[in-house]
């Protein structure tokens, strides 16, 4: 900016294994969203690694950075990002249309992953028909139709109203029981308490990362 370097991540150092549920969290301007583009490999950073299942994704071109974010990582939006005219199971499908897998394939899927959010009577239905937590259901059956590695959920429950939003946190903690692994972003706390482990960022900088306050409280009781 000028002739001042700001440093939206700064020096930031962690891992997640396989099969954690971490949230990340803090206040708009923290980093966490370039933190976000980072881990799905939308953004690379300036300096330093990062490697998804080991692999350094730095030395990969856009067409296998394209391949890896098809393959194996699924995003949830806070905005749902739903084809508006395409029925639910059009929008869960679309992910493997990109991988060239047939149409039948695609569909039966599609149907399967439905199954798993509890909207499988709902798969013709079209966003406009369908509620905001249905919506956000029908976006994290997409992002699941491809079996990613890694799920990364972007405020997910921001467009949503408090009851709407616990439905679709107990969703995450299921999919995690079964051995999804998911990282969740937000700038509410509550919403991240209710993560096995929760990074705090502030300023660009990691300031704690942990168990949650009263999960901790707990384990130490």
């Amino acid at each position: 900016m000028g002739g001042e370097t700001i440093a939206a991540l700064d020096g930031v150092s962690f891992g997640i294994d396989r099969g954690e549920y971490v949230a990340i969290v803090g206040r708009s301007g923290s980093g966490k969203s370039t933190l976000m583009n980072v881990l799905g490999c939308l953004d690379q950073p300036t300096r330093g690694c990062y490697r998804l299942g080991g692999q350094d994704v730095q030395t990969l071109s856009d067409d296998a950075l394209s391949q890896l974010r098809n393959r194996h990582i699924g995003f949830v939006f806070q905005n749902f990002q739903l084809l508006s005219r395409a029925s639910a199971l059009t929008n869960v499908a679309l992910p493997l249309l990109y991988r060239g897998v047939s149409r039948r394939e695609r569909e039966a899927r599609a149907r399967e992953a439905l199954e798993r959010v509890r909207l499988g009577e709902r798969v013709g239905h079209r966003p406009n028909e369908l509620s905001g937590g249905q919506r956000q259901r029908v976006a994290i059956a997409r992002a699941l139709v491809g079996e990613p590695s890694l799920l990364l959920a972007d405020e997910p429950c921001g467009n949503l109203d408090s009851a709407t939003g616990d439905s679709i946190m107990e969703l995450f903690a299921a999919l995690n029981r079964a051995g999804n692994t998911i990282v969740l972003v937000t700038h509410e706390p509550d919403i991240a308490s209710k993560c096995p482990r929760v990074i705090q960022i502030s300023d660009g900088r990691i300031v704690s990362d942990g168990a949650p306050p009263d999960q901790s409280q707990e384990q130490r009781a």
